[in-house]
């Protein structure tokens, strides 16, 4: 399965649905096209998201295990992950090693990421919903990154690194995509058949 075959469940429409509804952010729009939900499927899902507005990895995991997905942190955290989650630290004058750790969490991003094997590594990142999600590695870096660091994070360095990467059990991810399909299936056919 390559992710050129996942489609996001959700379209830019959905998205700034959910921003509007409910202040889904990179977070929330990971973990959906990463496990193959909808936003307003995930939402119920999202513990305290709400009244903090961002996904610390405490909530990370705590989201992933209610979702019942099976997943492994991967340590070191230097590599996108096979398929899966990570947490980008953009780096500045808050990562000095004097500034307290607390400080760094305001300026971390969540994307999926999927890095097969002779194939060039993959991103998605909420912010690329206009082209469905997922980019090339190389796009993500030359492109969207420094956009994103224009837009967000002006007093940004431009570096940045990994501060954790989750593996996602992808055959899991699949089965729950064919059953979102065939529910989706099921119920265009009794839409059509009420016609």
């Amino acid at each position: 399965m390559s992710v050129e075959n996942i489609s996001v469940c959700f379209s830019l429409e959905d998205a700034q649905r959910a921003c509007d509804a409910w202040g889904a952010n990179c977070g929330p729009g990971a973990i959906a096209a990463i496990v193959g939900l909808t936003l307003d499927e995930l939402r119920s899902h999202m513990g305290d998201f709400e009244t903090k507005g961002y996904t610390n990895p405490t909530l990370m995991w705590s989201i992933l295990n209610d979702l019942g997905v099976r997943w492994r942190l991967v340590k070191p955290a230097r590599i996108w992950p096979i398929y899966g989650l990570a947490r980008v630290q953009w780096e500045g004058p808050w990562t000095a090693p004097s500034v307290p750790m607390r400080a760094r969490y305001r300026h971390t991003h969540w994307v999926g990421a999927s890095c097969l094997p002779d194939v060039e590594a993959r991103v998605f990142d909420i912010n690329c919903i206009c082209v469905g999600g997922w980019v090339s590695d190389s796009e993500w870096t030359a492109q969207v990154v420094p956009w994103l660091l224009r837009q967000c994070e002006p007093k940004a360095s431009g570096r940045w690194h990994l501060t954790h990467v989750v593996e996602v059990e992808r055959d899991m991810v699949r089965r729950r995509i064919d059953d979102f399909e065939a529910a989706a299936g099921m119920l265009a056919g009794v839409s059509a058949d009420a016609r």
